[in-house]
């Protein structure tokens, strides 16, 4: 598509276009959600040169899978000719065309499903506020849910100015980085403007979602590098440090020097959903070294010559780090034991296999 064309400030481009072409001689135009509250959607569409937002239904799209409802990011077909009558919503949502990436979660619910929180996302910023501890494993958890998406993660130490000693914020930045390998790292910081022309250029002409808890500065980091108060801001609460959920839903905000940033509220809580292309990324690591275990499948437990407890034993791999990979690990096999039918039946024979060889270990012991 021509640079000119009004959407390609937005991310349309030729891909885009060319999925689109099954709808175009319908009557129908394309439009990027920018936000969706309680079934309805705010989408951008072209407007001669420019582009206007609309208000639409998205009632005709929906779906028993939470997966497939329409989510800041994603690239609809609109229907503005047929709309309900009255003044809103201008028109209904009679398709979305198919995601390039999207970024889940599991629900916080108990129940098995899954939560969108973002499409077609490019990059994923994930923002850790060092007013705070700072929790490897929370860097860790964001960073899977980022590479099973499809999107690039970056880390983003927010309030790097509350770090006033270079070296400790120096630390903290290889904490991180330890904690994400092949992912950059950045110490930012909305009120001295520290880092803030590294991050911007990384956002700039793509697609990016900012991703973190509440307080950790996202709202606060948007309104910085958009240059303007678009979202938001309110201070942590003094009692406790927790941040308050200023951002309530998934904006969409145009950025000065090209692409777009999502805006997303606090997360309280980030499950892993099928995640384990994302897990062996972030724990490449663990990865590599699990290739020289003497048994394929090594549980890097108490088997005889385990590379991975070589590592941990001699200080090359954290135990820290190769604890967190488990937790995730078993984690992102119950949410999938749940949905997978066949995939509960084996872990339970796997469960069952275990318990008969510790009763014939312990028949032994006795001497049966």
């Amino acid at each position: 598509m021509p640079a000119a064309h009004p959407l390609a400030a937005y991310g349309w481009d030729e891909g885009f276009a060319e999925r689109f072409a099954a709808h175009a001689g319908r009557g129908f135009v394309p439009g990027r959600v920018v936000r969706v509250d309680r079934g309805r959607l705010d989408a951008v569409v072209a407007d001669g040169p420019g582009v206007r937002t609309v208000l639409a239904d998205a009632a005709p799209v929906a779906t028993g899978d939470p997966t497939r409802v329409p989510c800041t990011g994603d690239w609809a077909v609109l229907d503005l000719a047929h709309g309900r009558t009255g003044a809103a919503p201008d028109g209904v949502v009679r398709a979305l065309l198919p995601r390039r990436t999207a970024l889940l979660r599991s629900a916080s619910s108990k129940r098995s499903e899954a939560q969108i929180l973002a499409a077609n996302v490019d990059r994923a910023v994930v923002a850790v506020s060092l007013a705070e501890p700072f929790d490897p494993g929370r860097v860790e958890r964001f960073v899977a849910l980022a590479w099973e998406s499809g999107a690039q993660p970056l880390v983003a130490l927010t309030k790097a100015d509350l770090v006033a000693d270079p070296a400790v914020r120096a630390h903290l930045v290889a904490d991180a980085a330890a904690a994400a390998p092949g992912v950059r790292v950045l110490a930012v910081s909305a009120a001295t403007g520290g880092g803030l022309a590294a991050l911007t250029a990384e956002l700039a002409g793509s697609t990016s979602v900012l991703l973190g808890r509440s307080g950790a500065g996202k709202s606060t980091l948007a309104n910085a590098v958009v240059g303007a108060d678009v979202q938001d801001v309110r201070a942590v609460r003094d009692r406790d440090g927790k941040g308050r959920h200023t951002t309530t839903t998934r904006d969409l905000l145009v950025l000065p020097g090209g692409g777009v940033l999502i805006d997303t509220p606090g997360l309280r809580g980030v499950g892993m959903w099928d995640a384990d292309t994302g897990l062996a990324r972030t724990f490449a690591d663990v990865a590599e070294l699990a290739a020289h275990c003497r048994f394929p499948d090594c549980a890097h437990g108490t088997e005889p010559d385990c590379a991975v407890q070589r590592a941990v034993a001699d200080g090359t791999l954290a135990y820290r780090r190769l604890e967190s990979y488990r937790k995730l690990r078993r984690e992102n096999q119950r949410i999938a034991a749940r949905t997978d039918v066949r995939q509960r039946a084996e872990l339970r024979r796997e469960w069952k296999r275990k318990q008969a060889l510790g009763r014939h270990l312990a028949e032994r012991k006795r001497g049966r």
